[in-house]
């Protein structure tokens, strides 16, 4: 059984666990359109955001916003997303693993920010992620805290899936640092380590998928009156010198994973 705080309610429901303890096959659920875009970066400026034990494996920065619905363990509710990732290598104790490294992951709903956080040691944070605006050949993704815009996805030229995206270099999935703060002492962790999603698995798979001409993302630097809790989180991607977009998609998806195969890496 799953337990998180209050502990004293007992087991908590959640994505990996129903009300009688049942796990969730995801087999057609959750539903999600997935908009995606990849960017040139200099490795040099990435590399000051890798903690400890990880390096730069490409100069690329990558965001996706996933909108979900259908969500099982939500009794049909759903939720958006939005994160961003590097690729990056973790010298693990045992061997070198590929992956790549989830910066942050915003989403606009509490109940899977704090398991994610929690059970999974996913980056998660909040923020508002409102439906994406689409007109032919065209969307625009949008990410906002309290009224103000800090960021904006825009693809143009949205047609047939064309020319498959080149081949990406081998991925184990993706990757993560977990970092627990110690009760009472600042600086101090209770938990700190390196933790791997495994790619593959469960019950994904793509009903369709469109490639767009091009890509641009916007960051909007913030002051700490209109961002008190991630200004500074926005204004260090903001400061990422972008490249060309590499490639850009939207897809819609059916079914997913649990992610109980989430482990610690060595």
């Amino acid at each position: 059984m799953r337990y998180r705080m209050p502990t004293h309610f007992g087991p908590m429901p959640g994505p990996r666990q129903g009300p009688a303890g049942q796990r969730y096959e995801c087999r057609d659920d959750p539903r999600q359109r997935i908009v995606h875009a990849a960017f040139a970066a200099p490795a040099d400026r990435l590399a000051r955001f890798m903690p400890p034990g990880f390096s730069v494996a490409r100069g690329e920065l990558h965001v996706t916003f996933c909108y979900m619905t259908e969500i099982a363990w939500l009794a049909g509710r759903g939720y958006n997303t939005f994160g961003v990732t590097i690729p990056a290598t973790y010298a693990g104790a045992d061997r070198p693993v590929q992956g790549d490294l989830m910066l942050i992951l915003w989403e606009n709903m509490a109940d899977p920010i704090i398991s994610g956080r929690e059970e999974l040691g996913f980056s998660k944070l909040y923020c508002d992620l409102p439906p994406p605006m689409e007109t032919p050949g065209h969307v625009v993704c949008r990410a906002s805290w309290d009224g103000f815009g800090f960021a904006a996805l825009r693809l143009e030229g949205l047609g047939d899936p064309g020319e498959p995206p080149p081949p990406a270099a081998p991925s184990e999935g993706l990757l993560h640092y977990k970092y627990v703060p110690r009760t009472g002492a600042p600086g101090v962790s209770d938990a700190e380590y390196a933790v791997l999603t495994p790619a593959g698995g469960g019950h994904f798979r793509v009903e369709e998928s469109r490639t767009a001409a091009t890509a641009n993302l916007d960051w909007r630097r913030a002051r700490w009156e209109e961002l008190p809790t991630l200004c500074h989180i926005v204004d260090a991607l903001a400061d990422i010198p972008l490249g060309p977009c590499l490639h850009a998609s939207v897809s819609t998806t059916r079914g997913a994973k649990d992610l109980s195969d989430q482990h610690i890496l060595p």
